[in-house]
This record gives structure tokens, sequence and C-alpha cells, in this order.
């Protein structure tokens, strides 16, 4: 059995621990009892039913065999013993424990008391980590620039927490050098055996909408609401927005006094351009703005494929598709259709190329134009009239002449 003073002292440090580390006391008294046992099984056998107490008051270690209270004759000796030689008060079915401390288990006792001080730190300084950064999911953090390993970049976050901006999650063209101040979104919080790893992101489009919200507080108040965001990190992104009250303009709100607040977050975002759209429920008006800046005439929907025929002026074109393609590739994004675009001069062979494909596709005749559909049908309306007025004009004349 252990010194008393010692036994005091570890009890005064696991509260001392419990209180600054927020570690549950039952949770240390419960890992150092079973710590205990696994170090006295590892010394002295494991053959025996032994449990290790830890008086919760003093601290006090002390080392039992425990054995089943049975009536009659044990079948092992090791597990059961009988009503009779147990004694009053003790009933079948209940346990009975001996002591079996060891005088030499202090030594042991203290080493291991710790190890598992030490490793419950450890554990609960991940679960702290985890959490924190758990709750922060999808959302900002800051931090310096710490190292480079194989191009993915270290982040030490709020002096202390080290977070991984992977090389698939940084901007084409952005750098940073070490201790540079940098402001990443929480895309993923694991947790692997060398602890709680935060995975960060540049290239998000969640990075855009956390800094609009920062930004704009008609967004943070919800006032304004962003419906979409496509986005090419370090060159374009496009923002759809709407205001739930018809007092305010969400573009204006998004743009700012002098376009101050669109501007602090193009910064933030090493000079990124930000398009903010406005959205509408009405898909062709929604991809009109999409393409802006470009200039729209005609958007015909075919909601079968998903496909929006687009028609701009021919002067426009360029505009319309962007450098590289990147406009209209961020406006199929945005609106979730996948646009073709045709000038006007080449509107009608477009429409029609369009339709043989998709004809050619499903393997049957192309589908009829809405417009000629509707034309067919006055048509087929307007021969069903001229007949039955021709046998009404008959019907007339036979009558007049049966008068007659």
């Amino acid at each position: 059995m252990a010194d008393p003073a010692t036994d005091e002292k570890l009890i005064d440090v696991l509260q001392f621990i419990s209180k600054e580390r927020n570690i549950p006391f039952e949770m240390l008294l419960e890992a150092l009892e079973a710590a205990l046992l696994t170090a006295y099984k590892r010394h002295y056998g494991s053959e025996a039913n032994a449990i290790v107490m830890v008086d919760r008051q003093t601290g006090e270690y002390r080392v039992f065999h425990r054995r089943t209270v049975v009536e009659g004759t044990p079948e092992d000796d090791k597990l059961e013993i009988s009503m009779k030689k147990a004694g009053q008060p003790y009933q079948p079915g209940d346990f009975y424990d001996e002591e079996v401390t060891p005088k030499e288990f202090g030594r042991i006792a203290a080493q291991t008391a710790k190890q598992v001080i030490v490793q419950r730190i450890r554990e609960a300084e991940r679960d702290t980590v985890y959490n924190k950064y758990a709750r922060k999911l999808n959302d900002l953090v800051t931090g310096s620039v710490q190292r480079y390993e194989q191009r993915n970049m270290y982040v030490l976050l709020e002096g202390r927490d080290e977070a991984i901006l992977p090389l698939s999650e940084q901007v084409p063209g952005e750098t940073f050098r070490i201790n540079d101040f940098i402001r990443a979104y929480v895309l993923d919080v694991r947790k692997s055996p060398k602890g709680p790893q935060v995975v960060l992101s540049r290239a998000a489009e969640g990075l855009v909408q956390r800094l609009l919200e920062l930004e704009v507080p008609e967004i943070a108040d919800g006032v304004v609401e962003i419906m979409a965001i496509a986005r090419e990190g370090g060159s374009r992104s496009k923002v759809a927005v709407r205001s739930t009250r018809p007092e305010i303009d969400p573009i204006g709100a998004c743009l700012g006094p002098k376009s101050s607040r669109i501007a602090n977050v193009s910064d933030n975002l090493r000079g990124e351009k930000i398009d903010v759209i406005r959205y509408d429920a009405d898909p062709e008006t929604f991809i009109m703005n999409a393409l802006a800046p470009a200039k729209v005439i005609s958007v015909e929907l075919f909601e079968d494929d998903g496909v929006a025929l687009v028609i701009v002026p021919d002067y426009q074109l360029s505009l319309a598709i962007g450098r590289d393609g990147q406009n209209v590739r961020l406006a199929a994004r945005l609106t979730g259709w996948r646009l073709d675009i045709a000038s006007e001069a080449e509107a009608d062979e477009a429409r029609e190329r369009y339709l043989a494909e998709r004809a050619e596709r499903t393997g049957g005749e192309a589908v009829a134009e809405p417009e000629e559909a509707e034309e067919e049908a006055i048509e087929g309306a307007v021969t069903v009239d001229e007949e039955l007025l021709r046998k009404l004009e008959e019907f007339r004349r036979e009558r007049l002449g049966a008068d007659e």
C-alpha cells in the first residue's frame, strides 16, 4: 500500500487537472483504476479475478481478489467462494472482495498513474481541438503560414493549433510566404491517430459566401440571401442574390458605397473579380442575368435535356462566352442549365442543329417546335369549323327548299 501523503497528493493532482483541462474527475479516476489493474496483471499474473479501487477521498488504491458467493461447493475457487466460507452478511450472488495489494505495488502504481494522467491530458486536448473546429466547420478561420511539405501548406491557427491547406484546395497563382497572415475556409475536421486534422480551403465557394456575410450586414441579417455561387478560384466568381424586402436592392447592398464592400471581398481573395447577379425564380430571366455583362435577346428552354438555347446580338457573342469560355461556364454552373450560346445571325441554324442532334440522340423524329405545333392546332381547328359551317349551310338550304 502506498504512502497516505502520496495518495492525497495524487487526488490533489487529479482535481487540479480536472479543473484546468476540463476533464471529468470521475473519468480520470476510472482511467487510473483500469490502468492500475492492467499493471497489476502484468506484474503479478492475470489468473485471479482482480479489481483495483481508488478511494475518491483519500486517493488510496487497493487491489482485491473478487469472487462470487455461491451456495454449496464452488466449481472454481479463483472465481467463486461458498456462502459458508464467506460468512455473514453475504448471500448467493454477492461479490466477496479479498484484499491482495502487494507491498511493492506503490512504485508500479505511481508510474502507472503518471502515464495515465499524461495520456488522458493528451486525449482531452485532442478532443478539445476537434470539438473546437468541428463547431467552425464551413466557417472562416485566420492564422499564419507555418511551413510547406510536399506543396501542402501548414497553417498555425490562433497561435497553437495546426491545420493543413492541401494543394488541391489552394488557388492557382496565390502565393504565401512563411509567417504571412491567411484567412481560410474550414472544409473538414477529421480524427486521426496523430490527433485531429483541420483541413482548410482557399478555393471553396463557401469562402466567398462567408466573406460576403462579413462585409454585407444585410446578408448577415437575412435581408439579402445568397442563392447560388459559381467560382473559379483566383479568377472570377458569380454570386446570385435576392432580397426578402422589396425596398432593399440586393445588388446595391452587396456592392456597398462606391463598391467598397465587394472591393474588400475581392482584396481578401487576392484580386479575384466578383460578379453580383440578381436571382430570379424564372429560369429564362435568371439565365439572362447570369450571362451579364453580355446582353441576351432570347432564351429557349429544353427542360427534358436541361438545355437552354441562348441568342445574343452578333457583337455580344464573344462577351457572352467570355475569355476561354469562362463567362458561359460560370453562368451554367450558377443556373444549373447547360447553355448553348448562338449569335442572332446563326440563331435559326443553331436551333435546327440542336433539334437534329436531339432527334438523333433520342432515336426518333425531331420534336415539333412549339410555334409550329400551335399553328398546326389552329389550322386543324379552322378546318373543323369550316366543315361544320358547310354542313349547316346545306342543312339551311334543304330546309328552305322544303318550306317552299
